[in-house]
Protein backbone atom coordinates (compact mmCIF):
# COMPACT_ATOMS: atom_id res chain seq x y z
CA UNK A 1 0.00 0.00 0.00
CA UNK A 2 1.36 3.43 -0.94
CA UNK A 3 1.42 5.84 2.00
CA UNK A 4 0.79 9.48 1.19
CA UNK A 5 2.15 12.47 3.09
CA UNK A 6 -1.28 13.28 4.50
CA UNK A 7 -1.58 12.50 8.19
CA UNK A 8 -4.12 11.98 10.94
CA UNK A 9 -3.57 12.77 14.61
CA UNK A 10 -3.62 10.00 17.20
CA UNK A 11 -3.00 10.19 20.92
CA UNK A 12 -1.55 8.00 23.63
CA UNK A 13 -0.41 8.58 27.20
CA UNK A 14 2.57 10.60 25.93
CA UNK A 15 0.47 12.95 23.85
CA UNK A 16 -0.49 13.51 20.21
CA UNK A 17 1.46 12.36 17.16
CA UNK A 18 0.91 12.46 13.40
CA UNK A 19 0.33 9.10 11.68
CA UNK A 20 0.13 8.64 7.88
CA UNK A 21 -3.53 9.01 6.94
CA UNK A 22 -3.85 5.68 5.08
CA UNK A 23 -1.70 3.67 7.50
CA UNK A 24 -3.27 0.74 9.30
CA UNK A 25 -0.81 1.18 12.15
CA UNK A 26 -1.35 3.69 14.92
CA UNK A 27 0.34 5.94 17.44
CA UNK A 28 2.55 3.40 19.21
CA UNK A 29 3.84 1.97 15.95
CA UNK A 30 4.53 5.49 14.71
CA UNK A 31 6.58 6.25 17.82
CA UNK A 32 8.56 3.05 17.27
CA UNK A 33 9.24 4.01 13.65
CA UNK A 34 10.63 7.34 14.78
CA UNK A 35 12.53 5.91 17.75
CA UNK A 36 14.14 2.90 16.05
CA UNK A 37 15.33 3.56 12.48
CA UNK A 38 18.03 0.95 13.05
CA UNK A 39 18.41 -1.76 10.43
CA UNK A 40 15.58 -1.75 7.93
CA UNK A 41 15.08 -5.43 8.80
CA UNK A 42 11.44 -6.44 9.10
CA UNK A 43 9.57 -9.11 11.00
CA UNK A 44 9.63 -12.65 9.62
CA UNK A 45 6.21 -13.59 8.14
CA UNK A 46 6.05 -16.62 10.43
CA UNK A 47 6.10 -14.38 13.50
CA UNK A 48 3.47 -12.07 12.02
CA UNK A 49 1.26 -15.10 11.40
CA UNK A 50 1.86 -16.37 14.94
CA UNK A 51 0.93 -13.04 16.51
CA UNK A 52 -2.19 -12.80 14.38
CA UNK A 53 -3.34 -16.33 15.17
CA UNK A 54 -3.03 -15.61 18.90
CA UNK A 55 -5.22 -12.52 18.43
CA UNK A 56 -7.67 -14.62 16.45
CA UNK A 57 -7.82 -17.30 19.13
CA UNK A 58 -8.19 -14.74 21.93
CA UNK A 59 -11.03 -12.96 20.16
CA UNK A 60 -12.91 -16.22 19.82
CA UNK A 61 -12.37 -17.13 23.46
CA UNK A 62 -13.47 -13.75 24.79
CA UNK A 63 -16.45 -13.85 22.44
CA UNK A 64 -17.48 -17.24 23.80
CA UNK A 65 -17.09 -15.95 27.36
CA UNK A 66 -19.30 -12.95 26.63
CA UNK A 67 -16.44 -10.51 27.22
CA UNK A 68 -16.51 -9.32 23.60
CA UNK A 69 -19.69 -8.78 21.64
CA UNK A 70 -20.23 -11.17 18.73
CA UNK A 71 -19.73 -8.26 16.30
CA UNK A 72 -16.40 -7.21 17.81
CA UNK A 73 -15.15 -10.76 18.19
CA UNK A 74 -16.00 -11.51 14.56
CA UNK A 75 -14.39 -8.32 13.25
CA UNK A 76 -11.15 -9.01 15.14
CA UNK A 77 -11.22 -12.63 13.98
CA UNK A 78 -11.65 -11.59 10.33
CA UNK A 79 -9.01 -8.88 10.50
CA UNK A 80 -6.53 -11.24 12.14
CA UNK A 81 -7.16 -13.80 9.41
CA UNK A 82 -6.36 -11.18 6.78
CA UNK A 83 -3.08 -10.48 8.57
CA UNK A 84 -2.36 -14.21 8.61
CA UNK A 85 -3.06 -14.33 4.88
CA UNK A 86 -0.37 -11.70 4.33
CA UNK A 87 -2.78 -8.97 3.22
CA UNK A 88 -1.23 -6.38 5.54
CA UNK A 89 2.42 -7.43 5.72
CA UNK A 90 3.41 -3.99 4.45
CA UNK A 91 1.79 -2.48 7.53
CA UNK A 92 3.96 -4.43 9.99
CA UNK A 93 6.76 -1.90 9.86
CA UNK A 94 8.62 -1.91 13.19
CA UNK A 95 12.36 -2.53 12.92
CA UNK A 96 13.78 -5.84 14.12
CA UNK A 97 15.89 -3.91 16.64
CA UNK A 98 13.40 -2.16 18.87
CA UNK A 99 12.40 -1.62 22.48
CA UNK A 100 12.74 -4.57 24.82
CA UNK A 101 10.27 -7.46 25.02
CA UNK A 102 8.77 -6.72 21.59
CA UNK A 103 6.12 -4.28 22.79
CA UNK A 104 6.53 -2.19 19.64
CA UNK A 105 5.97 -5.14 17.31
CA UNK A 106 3.11 -6.40 19.45
CA UNK A 107 1.36 -3.03 19.32
CA UNK A 108 2.01 -2.77 15.59
CA UNK A 109 0.01 -5.97 15.11
CA UNK A 110 -2.65 -4.90 17.61
CA UNK A 111 -3.08 -1.56 15.82
CA UNK A 112 -3.25 -3.05 12.33
CA UNK A 113 -5.87 -5.59 13.42
CA UNK A 114 -7.83 -2.91 15.29
CA UNK A 115 -7.86 -0.50 12.35
CA UNK A 116 -8.82 -3.20 9.88
CA UNK A 117 -11.55 -4.47 12.22
CA UNK A 118 -12.89 -0.94 12.58
CA UNK A 119 -13.11 -0.62 8.80
CA UNK A 120 -14.97 -3.93 8.65
CA UNK A 121 -17.44 -2.46 11.15
CA UNK A 122 -17.92 0.70 9.11
CA UNK A 123 -15.60 2.95 11.10
CA UNK A 124 -12.59 4.94 9.84
CA UNK A 125 -8.86 4.46 10.30
CA UNK A 126 -7.60 5.80 13.61
CA UNK A 127 -11.01 6.20 15.23
CA UNK A 128 -10.97 3.07 17.42
CA UNK A 129 -14.62 3.83 18.14
CA UNK A 130 -15.61 0.19 17.97
CA UNK A 131 -12.34 -1.73 18.32
CA UNK A 132 -9.44 -0.48 20.42
CA UNK A 133 -5.97 -2.08 19.99
CA UNK A 134 -5.40 -2.38 23.76
CA UNK A 135 -8.88 -2.86 25.16
CA UNK A 136 -10.20 -5.30 22.57
CA UNK A 137 -7.50 -6.81 20.32
CA UNK A 138 -5.17 -7.18 23.30
CA UNK A 139 -7.86 -8.10 25.79
CA UNK A 140 -6.58 -10.34 28.58
CA UNK A 141 -3.11 -10.36 27.08
CA UNK A 142 0.30 -8.81 27.56
CA UNK A 143 3.37 -8.49 25.41
CA UNK A 144 5.04 -10.62 28.05
CA UNK A 145 2.97 -13.74 27.40
CA UNK A 146 2.07 -13.11 23.75
CA UNK A 147 5.56 -12.55 22.32
CA UNK A 148 7.23 -15.69 23.76
CA UNK A 149 4.19 -17.73 22.74
CA UNK A 150 4.25 -16.30 19.22
CA UNK A 151 7.98 -17.01 19.02
CA UNK A 152 7.28 -20.64 19.83
CA UNK A 153 4.56 -20.94 17.19
CA UNK A 154 6.68 -19.21 14.54
CA UNK A 155 9.73 -21.35 15.29
CA UNK A 156 7.56 -24.46 15.17
CA UNK A 157 6.28 -23.47 11.73
CA UNK A 158 9.78 -22.86 10.40
CA UNK A 159 11.04 -26.10 11.93
CA UNK A 160 8.56 -27.89 9.69
CA UNK A 161 9.76 -25.89 6.66
CA UNK A 162 13.40 -26.63 7.44
CA UNK A 163 12.75 -30.30 8.11
CA UNK A 164 11.04 -30.69 4.73
CA UNK A 165 14.15 -29.26 3.04
CA UNK A 166 16.42 -31.56 5.07
CA UNK A 167 14.28 -34.60 4.30
CA UNK A 168 14.73 -33.97 0.57
CA UNK A 169 18.48 -33.46 0.99
CA UNK A 170 18.74 -36.70 2.97
CA UNK A 171 16.84 -38.55 0.25
CA UNK A 172 19.06 -37.19 -2.53
CA UNK A 173 22.22 -38.01 -0.57
CA UNK A 174 20.95 -41.57 -0.12
CA UNK A 175 20.38 -41.77 -3.85
CA UNK A 176 23.92 -40.60 -4.52
CA UNK A 177 25.21 -43.19 -2.05
CA UNK A 178 23.61 -45.89 -4.19
CA UNK A 179 24.81 -44.29 -7.44
CA UNK A 180 28.42 -44.12 -6.21
CA UNK A 181 28.46 -47.39 -4.29
CA UNK A 182 31.02 -49.12 -6.53
CA UNK A 183 33.27 -46.08 -7.01
CA UNK A 184 36.44 -46.79 -5.01
CA UNK A 185 38.58 -43.83 -4.04
CA UNK A 186 41.42 -43.06 -1.69
CA UNK A 187 40.39 -42.36 1.85
CA UNK A 188 42.14 -39.44 3.51
CA UNK A 189 42.82 -38.64 7.14
CA UNK A 190 44.74 -35.53 8.14
CA UNK A 191 44.45 -34.71 4.40
CA UNK A 192 46.98 -37.52 3.81
CA UNK A 193 46.58 -40.85 2.00
CA UNK A 194 44.59 -43.43 3.94
CA UNK A 195 43.04 -46.79 3.09
CA UNK A 196 40.47 -46.94 0.27
CA UNK A 197 36.83 -46.04 0.75
CA UNK A 198 33.86 -46.12 -1.59
CA UNK A 199 32.44 -42.79 -2.63
CA UNK A 200 29.01 -44.21 -1.87
CA UNK A 201 30.08 -44.83 1.73
CA UNK A 202 31.03 -41.17 2.09
CA UNK A 203 27.68 -40.01 0.75
CA UNK A 204 25.81 -42.48 2.92
CA UNK A 205 27.61 -40.96 5.93
CA UNK A 206 26.46 -37.50 4.82
CA UNK A 207 22.87 -38.76 4.67
CA UNK A 208 23.21 -40.23 8.17
CA UNK A 209 24.55 -36.93 9.50
CA UNK A 210 21.54 -35.09 8.09
CA UNK A 211 19.18 -37.71 9.55
CA UNK A 212 20.72 -37.31 13.01
CA UNK A 213 20.52 -33.52 12.77
CA UNK A 214 16.82 -33.78 11.87
CA UNK A 215 16.20 -36.01 14.89
CA UNK A 216 17.97 -33.58 17.20
CA UNK A 217 16.14 -30.63 15.67
CA UNK A 218 12.75 -32.15 16.45
CA UNK A 219 13.84 -33.17 19.94
CA UNK A 220 14.66 -29.52 20.63
CA UNK A 221 11.45 -28.32 18.97
CA UNK A 222 9.14 -30.37 21.20
CA UNK A 223 9.10 -27.71 23.92
CA UNK A 224 7.90 -25.12 21.40
CA UNK A 225 4.48 -26.71 21.73
CA UNK A 226 4.17 -25.61 25.37
CA UNK A 227 2.69 -22.09 25.61
CA UNK A 228 2.46 -19.63 28.48
CA UNK A 229 -0.55 -17.73 27.12
CA UNK A 230 -2.65 -16.49 30.01
CA UNK A 231 0.29 -15.51 32.17
CA UNK A 232 -0.33 -11.85 31.18
CA UNK A 233 2.20 -9.39 32.62
CA UNK A 234 4.33 -11.44 35.05
CA UNK A 235 2.85 -14.94 34.95
CA UNK A 236 0.09 -14.47 37.53
CA UNK A 237 -2.64 -14.14 34.89
CA UNK A 238 -3.87 -10.74 36.10
CA UNK A 239 -6.86 -9.49 34.01
CA UNK A 240 -7.48 -12.90 32.47
CA UNK A 241 -10.42 -15.14 33.40
CA UNK A 242 -9.54 -18.57 34.76
CA UNK A 243 -11.06 -20.33 31.73
CA UNK A 244 -8.93 -18.41 29.26
CA UNK A 245 -5.74 -20.47 29.57
CA UNK A 246 -7.45 -23.72 28.67
CA UNK A 247 -9.73 -22.28 26.01
CA UNK A 248 -7.11 -20.28 24.12
CA UNK A 249 -4.91 -23.37 23.72
CA UNK A 250 -7.93 -25.31 22.43
CA UNK A 251 -8.60 -22.58 19.84
CA UNK A 252 -4.96 -22.50 18.78
CA UNK A 253 -5.00 -26.24 18.21
CA UNK A 254 -7.85 -25.73 15.76
CA UNK A 255 -6.41 -22.63 14.07
CA UNK A 256 -2.83 -23.91 13.66
CA UNK A 257 -3.45 -27.60 13.12
CA UNK A 258 -0.99 -28.41 15.91
CA UNK A 259 -3.13 -30.74 17.99
CA UNK A 260 -0.38 -31.31 20.55
CA UNK A 261 -0.13 -27.71 21.76
CA UNK A 262 -0.39 -27.53 25.54
CA UNK A 263 -0.48 -25.02 28.36
CA UNK A 264 2.62 -24.46 30.44
CA UNK A 265 2.95 -26.18 33.80
CA UNK A 266 4.67 -23.07 35.15
CA UNK A 267 3.62 -19.75 33.61
CA UNK A 268 6.38 -17.87 35.38
CA UNK A 269 9.10 -20.09 33.91
CA UNK A 270 7.53 -19.87 30.45
CA UNK A 271 7.91 -16.09 30.61
CA UNK A 272 11.29 -15.83 32.32
CA UNK A 273 13.31 -18.55 30.61
CA UNK A 274 14.49 -18.58 27.00
CA UNK A 275 15.89 -22.10 27.33
CA UNK A 276 13.55 -23.52 24.71
CA UNK A 277 14.99 -21.09 22.17
CA UNK A 278 18.62 -21.69 23.11
CA UNK A 279 18.01 -25.44 22.77
CA UNK A 280 16.54 -25.02 19.31
CA UNK A 281 19.27 -22.58 18.34
CA UNK A 282 21.87 -25.07 19.51
CA UNK A 283 20.33 -27.74 17.29
CA UNK A 284 20.42 -25.29 14.37
CA UNK A 285 24.07 -24.50 15.12
CA UNK A 286 24.94 -28.20 15.16
CA UNK A 287 23.07 -28.67 11.89
CA UNK A 288 25.02 -25.78 10.39
CA UNK A 289 28.28 -27.36 11.51
CA UNK A 290 27.35 -30.64 9.79
CA UNK A 291 26.18 -28.95 6.59
CA UNK A 292 29.28 -26.77 6.51
CA UNK A 293 31.48 -29.83 6.88
CA UNK A 294 29.70 -31.56 3.99
CA UNK A 295 30.02 -28.44 1.83
CA UNK A 296 33.74 -28.32 2.64
CA UNK A 297 34.16 -31.93 1.49
CA UNK A 298 32.38 -31.27 -1.79
CA UNK A 299 34.54 -28.22 -2.44
CA UNK A 300 37.69 -30.19 -1.73
CA UNK A 301 36.76 -33.28 -3.73
CA UNK A 302 35.72 -31.14 -6.71
CA UNK A 303 38.91 -29.04 -6.65
CA UNK A 304 40.78 -28.80 -9.94
CA UNK A 305 40.03 -29.75 -12.64
CA UNK A 306 43.75 -30.19 -13.46
CA UNK A 307 45.59 -29.31 -10.26
CA UNK A 308 43.17 -30.46 -7.56
CA UNK A 309 41.53 -33.73 -6.52
CA UNK A 310 38.65 -33.57 -9.04
CA UNK A 311 37.04 -36.76 -7.79
CA UNK A 312 33.66 -35.06 -8.03
CA UNK A 313 32.20 -32.93 -10.79
CA UNK A 314 29.68 -30.41 -9.42
CA UNK A 315 27.00 -28.83 -11.63
CA UNK A 316 28.14 -25.61 -13.31
CA UNK A 317 25.77 -22.88 -12.15
CA UNK A 318 27.65 -19.72 -13.14
CA UNK A 319 31.00 -18.48 -14.47
CA UNK A 320 33.58 -18.52 -11.70
CA UNK A 321 35.77 -15.56 -12.53
CA UNK A 322 35.58 -12.07 -13.97
CA UNK A 323 39.10 -12.45 -15.42
CA UNK A 324 39.84 -16.19 -15.91
CA UNK A 325 37.83 -17.61 -18.86
CA UNK A 326 36.18 -20.97 -18.36
CA UNK A 327 36.75 -21.07 -14.61
CA UNK A 328 33.95 -22.78 -12.70
CA UNK A 329 33.73 -22.53 -8.91
CA UNK A 330 31.83 -24.62 -6.33
CA UNK A 331 29.49 -21.66 -5.90
CA UNK A 332 26.56 -23.40 -4.22
CA UNK A 333 28.63 -25.09 -1.48
CA UNK A 334 30.34 -21.73 -0.94
CA UNK A 335 26.92 -20.16 -0.41
CA UNK A 336 25.99 -22.91 2.04
CA UNK A 337 29.21 -22.34 4.00
CA UNK A 338 28.38 -18.65 4.36
CA UNK A 339 24.85 -19.40 5.56
CA UNK A 340 26.27 -21.84 8.11
CA UNK A 341 28.65 -19.18 9.42
CA UNK A 342 25.70 -16.79 9.82
CA UNK A 343 23.68 -19.40 11.71
CA UNK A 344 26.56 -19.99 14.12
CA UNK A 345 26.66 -16.21 14.68
CA UNK A 346 22.92 -16.16 15.29
CA UNK A 347 23.35 -18.83 17.94
CA UNK A 348 25.98 -16.75 19.72
CA UNK A 349 23.62 -13.76 19.77
CA UNK A 350 20.74 -15.87 21.06
CA UNK A 351 22.90 -17.31 23.86
CA UNK A 352 24.01 -13.84 24.97
CA UNK A 353 20.46 -12.49 24.86
CA UNK A 354 18.96 -15.49 26.67
CA UNK A 355 21.26 -15.10 29.67
CA UNK A 356 20.40 -11.39 29.86
CA UNK A 357 16.95 -12.04 31.32
CA UNK A 358 16.17 -10.37 34.61
CA UNK A 359 13.57 -11.27 37.21
CA UNK A 360 10.13 -11.84 35.66
CA UNK A 361 11.00 -11.16 32.03
CA UNK A 362 13.68 -11.44 29.38
CA UNK A 363 13.39 -8.18 27.47
CA UNK A 364 15.82 -9.33 24.77
CA UNK A 365 13.14 -11.38 23.00
CA UNK A 366 13.14 -9.28 19.79
CA UNK A 367 16.77 -10.05 19.02
CA UNK A 368 16.27 -13.70 19.98
CA UNK A 369 13.27 -13.95 17.67
CA UNK A 370 15.04 -12.21 14.81
CA UNK A 371 18.11 -14.42 14.95
CA UNK A 372 16.27 -17.68 15.57
CA UNK A 373 13.81 -17.23 12.71
CA UNK A 374 16.53 -15.87 10.44
CA UNK A 375 18.64 -18.96 11.10
CA UNK A 376 15.75 -21.28 10.33
CA UNK A 377 14.67 -19.36 7.24
CA UNK A 378 18.09 -19.09 5.59
CA UNK A 379 18.99 -22.68 6.42
CA UNK A 380 15.79 -23.94 4.81
CA UNK A 381 16.34 -21.81 1.70
CA UNK A 382 20.04 -22.71 1.47
CA UNK A 383 19.36 -26.44 1.85
CA UNK A 384 16.74 -26.28 -0.91
CA UNK A 385 19.23 -24.62 -3.27
CA UNK A 386 22.08 -26.92 -2.22
CA UNK A 387 19.95 -30.00 -2.94
CA UNK A 388 18.47 -28.82 -6.24
CA UNK A 389 21.40 -26.96 -7.76
CA UNK A 390 24.32 -28.99 -6.46
CA UNK A 391 23.78 -32.41 -4.90
CA UNK A 392 21.23 -33.64 -7.46
CA UNK A 393 23.67 -33.11 -10.30
CA UNK A 394 26.93 -34.35 -8.74
CA UNK A 395 28.87 -36.84 -10.85
CA UNK A 396 31.99 -38.84 -10.03
CA UNK A 397 35.21 -38.86 -12.04
CA UNK A 398 35.48 -42.62 -11.75
CA UNK A 399 38.89 -42.93 -13.38
CA UNK A 400 40.37 -40.20 -11.19
CA UNK A 401 39.01 -41.92 -8.09
CA UNK A 402 40.38 -45.28 -9.25
CA UNK A 403 43.83 -43.84 -9.97
CA UNK A 404 44.07 -42.23 -6.55
CA UNK A 405 42.91 -45.37 -4.74
CA UNK A 406 45.48 -47.50 -6.55
CA UNK A 407 48.30 -44.98 -5.99
CA UNK A 408 47.59 -44.35 -2.30
CA UNK A 409 50.34 -45.28 0.12
CA UNK A 410 47.53 -46.12 2.52
CA UNK A 411 47.36 -49.47 0.71
CA UNK A 412 50.39 -50.55 2.74
CA UNK A 413 48.02 -51.00 5.69
CA UNK A 414 46.96 -54.35 4.22
CA UNK A 415 50.54 -55.60 4.74
CA UNK A 416 50.34 -55.26 8.53
CA UNK A 417 49.07 -58.83 9.12
CA UNK A 418 51.57 -60.19 6.58
CA UNK A 419 54.93 -58.46 7.28
CA UNK A 420 54.13 -56.27 10.31
CA UNK A 421 53.68 -52.54 10.82
CA UNK A 422 57.38 -51.59 10.89
CA UNK A 423 58.24 -53.44 7.69
CA UNK A 424 55.14 -52.02 5.99
CA UNK A 425 56.25 -48.50 6.98
CA UNK A 426 59.57 -49.11 5.26
CA UNK A 427 57.70 -50.13 2.12
CA UNK A 428 55.79 -46.84 2.23
CA UNK A 429 59.00 -44.82 2.55
CA UNK A 430 60.57 -46.62 -0.39
CA UNK A 431 57.43 -46.29 -2.53
CA UNK A 432 57.30 -42.55 -1.92
CA UNK A 433 60.99 -42.12 -2.61
CA UNK A 434 60.83 -44.09 -5.88
CA UNK A 435 57.41 -42.83 -6.95
CA UNK A 436 56.08 -46.38 -7.25
CA UNK A 437 52.75 -47.81 -6.20
CA UNK A 438 52.60 -50.04 -3.15
CA UNK A 439 51.41 -53.13 -5.09
CA UNK A 440 54.15 -52.69 -7.71
CA UNK A 441 56.87 -52.40 -5.08
CA UNK A 442 55.56 -55.37 -3.10
CA UNK A 443 55.57 -57.42 -6.27
CA UNK A 444 59.08 -56.26 -7.25
CA UNK A 445 60.51 -57.02 -3.81
CA UNK A 446 58.80 -60.40 -3.65
CA UNK A 447 57.13 -59.61 -0.34
CA UNK A 448 54.04 -61.53 -1.44
CA UNK A 449 53.62 -64.35 -3.86
CA UNK A 450 52.75 -62.91 -7.25
CA UNK A 451 49.34 -64.61 -7.34
CA UNK A 452 48.46 -63.04 -3.96
CA UNK A 453 49.27 -59.44 -4.86
CA UNK A 454 46.16 -58.93 -6.96
CA UNK A 455 43.91 -60.49 -4.32
CA UNK A 456 45.43 -58.65 -1.35
CA UNK A 457 45.35 -55.24 -3.04
CA UNK A 458 41.89 -55.59 -4.59
CA UNK A 459 40.60 -52.15 -3.67
CA UNK A 460 36.86 -53.01 -3.57
CA UNK A 461 37.62 -55.74 -1.03
CA UNK A 462 39.52 -53.24 1.11
CA UNK A 463 36.39 -51.16 1.73
CA UNK A 464 34.67 -53.77 3.92
CA UNK A 465 35.71 -55.87 6.94
CA UNK A 466 37.31 -59.12 5.77
CA UNK A 467 35.77 -62.50 6.51
CA UNK A 468 37.80 -64.88 8.67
Amino acid sequence: MAISRETRIERDSLGAIAVPKEAYWGVQTQRALENYPISGLRTDPALIDALAVIKQAASRVFGSLGMLSPEKSDAIDRAAQEVRDGAWDDQIVVDAFQAGAGTSLHMNVNEVIANRANLLMGEVLGSYAAIHPNDHVNKGQSTNDVIPSAMRLAALELTEVLDAALEELQSVLCGKAVQFDRVVKSGRTHLQDAVPIRLGQEFDAYASAVARARKNLWAAAEDLKVLGLGGSAVGTGLNTPSAYRRKVIAELRILTGHEDLSAADDYFEAMQSMAVFTALSGALRNLAIELGRIANDLRLMSSGPRTGLHELVLPSVQPGSSIMPGKINPSVPEMLNQVCFQVIGCDATIAAAAQAGQLELNVMMPVIAHNLLLAQRILANAVDVFTDRCVEGIEADVERCKAYSEASVGLATVLNPVIGYAAAAEVVKEAVAKGESIPALVKAKGLLAEDRVGRVFSTPALTEPYTL
